[in-house]
């Protein structure tokens, strides 16, 4: 494929009218400062217009049940191939969807064990085998051959064999048929085939009797040496206890089929039960203190009383301690609280008897048809491990399948990185090598590729909900791989997000081997390394919103470094020449006043580390992808700290305990989850900056004489409740029209014009401005048109976090739903800059994913702020530009999965650079040489 994209006239958004070119068969790169019109290029025009082309040359009948594409306002898009747009969104939402299924792995795995896996017995475990009359002949001489020389010989009178089958027939029929005996030894009774004396030299004999044998017993047949039995099935039939099995078939593997999931949990691998985190949340606490919450309820009380009575009469070895932290507590006397008295029987209380905490359970279960006991049980109600199938999510017949000695479920557990290597190792037959070799290359390729992407520390069975964005972006790319599709147009969203500097090469490897096969890629990056191994680089800007949507650059990266004009060549040459331009705060440099210290973390992956957070510093969690940051700072650190604040969380990472915590008057997570779905959400409402607003118009003398209160400046509400939105299209300022068999039609409301409000609303001016004018405002715009005006002060405070964050370039009436994971999170922050009640302990996921090296020197003095007000902040990161400016670093690893979740070093920048065993810091070690040989 050659020749270019010719991308004419682009006004998507902020885009001033651009004119580019993009190579085919190449990769593109599309960088600039955040909020310059990047994804407005790449997605919003490029891959929309190569979408809507794809789906418009369908027929009329198909288009009707596929995504509708709007044309972008661009002038012409020329040479665009049909487009696949990969995102770092996670829009699963399922538990039933896995890393298996989303890349179609499982379904190669299922197929796998189907045509090649070894049937055992789910009750004895023997082998199950097909049984022929071949077969048959050759293990009962083997049989006859291991006897030979002992007893049963002389009991048996020789080596001779019985051949028998048990008919359906009867009597008279069998008799007909020229059969006149039956085999009897005990109770077993059954036709006699053929007595063959000596079965070693008269195989042919033996082979035909069991033939017969198959078709008078229904594909059964029994061989007798004396009284011991040998047992055959043409089906699939256990030779030892004669359990009947059904054909494996792919779904008999799959816990989404009827067939193969577990009839206890139905597929899900859990069920419903108690969560003991929550009826215990503060094993710090005795039994007589309240260790038990749900005893302390006023409904439950008088349980915390039959404890304490209880338990004071159990002496000697029985002996349960009530002034004794739970923690500390033996495991009988734990045992003894949650499970009562052993034996326990309803209505044993009466008799004095322990129920328990689980017998408690049971008996308010058993009550859930009133409102309050249903309330009670959501709230200490948990998830256990199935007790069926042990988690596995498959029915026992799928578990009696192996192949190189392990089930299905064993194979989806272990980590992606380890399973092209077993596969490789499997010893397999002839037959079932050939018939197993194009199932084996798709499984080797779609594995690899995993891998490659830098995942190979995931598991099959990992449930794709839990994954990052990131994550689930790689996986899609990983996937594409596998589809070897040629001739196509990819656009991806920041695939680096997520991966640390250790494996950016791995991910360039795998873009370039899209690029060979003839498709075109372009991606939407600031990773330095992956624009110098791009074809062509394409820079926005000069700045955000309003000053951005301009192509500053547009070539080589060679080209691009040199370039005058362009910001981010700005930043890649100071980058390259010497450390950022941001100076270390010197308060910092004093010991800490005190630490957050975890013990005991073994959430997922982890070990059972202790990890110690300095106070008042800004701290950093490192390591490669799957290394267990997540699980050490929202799982543990977070979800323990809401726990022990009695706020309310649905899952929290095991720890032994969580020290320090009392410094802080809050804990916050800032993570990149959307802030809103509704498109009336917009930054404005965020910060609370929209009520200001409502209440400044609502104050105007048009407004006072109109009758209009606040909610009349609010597209939220409607006119018969006191609103002033244009009630024909709700608010939005669009209307959809549907047409049937053609694609929907987006307009432009004909009440309203797309203003969203009604006239009599819009007529309302403040300072010379309606409220449409106001929301059109960008952030920056509106702090400089505000802090004009005597009664605009309280406005431009609420909006002033905006443009700390480097957020000045979105528009007060943006839509939350049209923000990215980076913008969402950073307006997150923003909301929180604003002072406090007191020292507050800031956790941020990836704040730098979607900034620009600039925006990032910006979101660092935003962090600094906030330090320096008192608060503590603890980040993950990969940014190495970021992670340099740290207090303190904490790295986990060394490898992801479980090869990860060990603490490998913890210290200064300096010392963690120090650490050879730390991927982080040999990343650290060669940028500072880098910039020592240059500076």
């Amino acid at each position: 494929m050659t020749g270019a994209i010719h991308i004419e006239g682009a006004r998507t958004h902020n885009l001033k009218n651009v004119r580019v070119e993009i190579p085919r068969a190449a990769l593109s790169v599309v960088t600039g400062v955040s909020g310059s019109g990047k994804s407005s290029l790449a997605f919003d025009t490029l891959y929309a217009e190569g979408q809507r082309r794809y789906v418009e040359s369908m027929s009329t009948y198909a288009r009707q049940f596929l995504e509708r594409m709007v044309r972008p306002d661009v002038d012409s898009v020329t040479g665009v191939p049909p487009s696949i747009a990969i995102e770092q969104r996670n829009g699963v939402r399922n538990a039933r969807s896995t890393v298996g299924t989303v890349t179609e792995i499982s379904d190669y795995l299922r197929l796998f064990f189907a045509r090649v896996g070894e049937m055992h017995c789910p009750k004895c475990d023997a082998l199950v085998v097909r049984d022929t009359a071949s077969m048959a002949a050759d293990r009962t001489i083997a049989a006859v051959g291991a006897a030979a020389g002992a007893a049963l010989g002389a009991e048996a009178g020789g080596a001779r064999v019985h051949v028998a089958a048990r008919s359906k027939l009867h009597v008279e029929e069998l008799v007909r048929a020229g059969y006149q005996r039956l085999h009897a030894v005990g109770d077993e009774i059954g036709v006699l085939v053929d007595r063959v004396v000596d079965p070693s030299s008269d195989r042919g004999r033996l082979v035909e009797a069991f033939a017969t044998a198959f078709a008078l017993g229904d594909g059964r047949a029994e061989a007798w040496i004396g009284e011991r039995q040998l047992r055959f099935d043409e089906g699939l039939a256990c030779s030892h206890c004669g359990t009947t099995l059904r054909a494996p078939e792919p779904a008999l593997f799959s816990y989404n089929s009827p067939l193969g999931a577990c009839d206890t949990c139905q597929g899900f691998g859990r069920v419903i039960g108690i969560d003991l985190e929550k009826v215990v949340p503060d094993a710090r606490k005795t039994l007589r203190e309240g260790a038990i919450a749900l005893f302390q309820t006023k409904s439950n009380r008088e349980c915390q009383d039959d404890l304490e009575k209880l338990a004071q009469k159990r002496k000697g070895a029985h002996k349960v301690r009530l002034d004794v932290p739970w923690a500390e507590l033996h495991e009988r006397e734990r045992r003894w609280v949650l499970d009562g008295d052993p034996g326990y029987k309803a209505g044993g209380w009466r008799r004095g008897q322990w129920y328990g905490v689980r017998g408690l359970w049971r008996y308010l279960e058993s009550k859930k048809y009133k409102m309050h006991v249903r309330v009670l049980l959501a709230r200490y109600r948990g998830y256990d491990e199935c007790p069926e199938c042990r988690g596995t999510r498959l029915r026992k017949e799928a578990l009696a399948v192996r192949v190189g000695g392990k089930t299905i479920a064993e194979l989806e557990a272990m980590p992606v990185g380890e399973l092209p290597a077993f596969l490789a190792g499997l010893s397999l037959g002839k037959q079932a090598r050939a018939t197993a070799e194009p199932i084996l290359h798709e499984l080797g390729s779609r594995l690899h590729y995993l891998d490659e992407v830098g995942l190979g520390y995931l598991s099959l069975i990992r449930q794709a909900r839990t994954l990052s964005g990131g994550e689930a972006q790689r996986i899609a790319l990983a996937s594409a791989l596998g589809a070897n599709l040629t001739g196509t147009l990819y656009v991806l969203d920041e695939p680096s997000v997520g991966l640390h500097p250790r494996d950016t090469h791995r991910l360039i490897r795998v873009l370039k081997q899209l690029v060979a096969r003839g498709n075109t890629v372009v991606v939407v990056e600031h990773d330095a390394d992956i624009m110098r191994e791009a074809d062509a680089v394409i820079d926005l800007g000069p700045g955000a919103g309003a000053r951005g949507g301009e192509i500053v650059f547009a070539g080589s990266y060679e080209a691009l470094v040199r370039d005058r004009d362009s910001v981010t060549a700005q930043f890649l040459r100071s980058r390259e020449r010497s450390a950022p331009s941001v100076t270390p705060r010197e308060v910092l440099r004093e010991a800490p006043p005190s630490w957050l210290t975890i013990r005991g973390a073994r959430a997922h992956n982890l070990r059972g580390i202790d990890v110690a957070l300095p106070v008042g510093r800004f701290s950093c969690l490192t390591g490669v992808s799957g290394s267990g940051k997540s699980s050490l700072l929202v799982d543990v650190l977070h979800g323990n700290a809401l726990r022990l604040r009695g706020q309310p969380v649905d899952s929290v990472g095991a720890c032994d305990a969580l020290e320090g915590l009392d410094a802080f008057a809050d804990v916050v997570l800032v993570d990149q989850a959307p802030l809103g779905r509704s498109s009336r959400s917009n930054p404005a409402t965020y910060l609370k900056a929209m009520d200001e607003l409502r209440a400044r118009f609502a104050k105007t003398s048009d407004a006072e004489r109109l009758g209009l209160g606040a909610g009349a400046f609010s597209f939220n509400v409607s006119a018969d409740k006191g609103g002033g939105r244009c009630e024909v299209c709700g608010g939005h300022g669009t209307q959809t029209l549907e047409m049937h068999f053609l694609a929907d039609v987006t307009v432009v409301c004909d009440g309203c014009d797309g203003r969203r409000f009604n006239g009599k609303t819009l007529g309302v001016k403040w300072h010379g401005l309606s409220i449409l004018d106001c929301l059109e405002l960008t952030v920056d715009e509106a702090l400089a048109t505000f802090a004009q005006l005597e009664d605009g002060k309280k406005l431009v405070a609420r909006l002033q976090p905006f443009a700390d964050v480097g957020l000045g370039y979105l528009e007060l009436g943006q839509a939350t739903a049209t923000l990215s994971g980076g913008e969402s999170q950073r307006i997150k922050l923003a909301a929180h800059l604003s002072p406090g009640a007191g020292p507050t302990l800031f956790l941020l996921d990836e704040p730098t994913t979607g900034l620009h090296g600039r925006d990032v020197e910006v979101l660092l003095a935003a962090l600094a702020r906030l330090l320096e007000a008192g608060h503590t902040v603890v980040a993950i990161e990969h940014n190495l530009d970021f992670i340099r400016r740290a207090d303190w670093l904490v790295d986990l690893g060394p490898e992801g999965g479980v090869g990860g979740g060990a603490l490998v070093c913890a210290g200064s920048v300096d010392e963690v650079a120090a650490c050879r065993a730390s991927h982080t810091g040999r990343a650290l070690a060669a940028l500072m040489q880098r910039e020592r040989r240059r500076g």
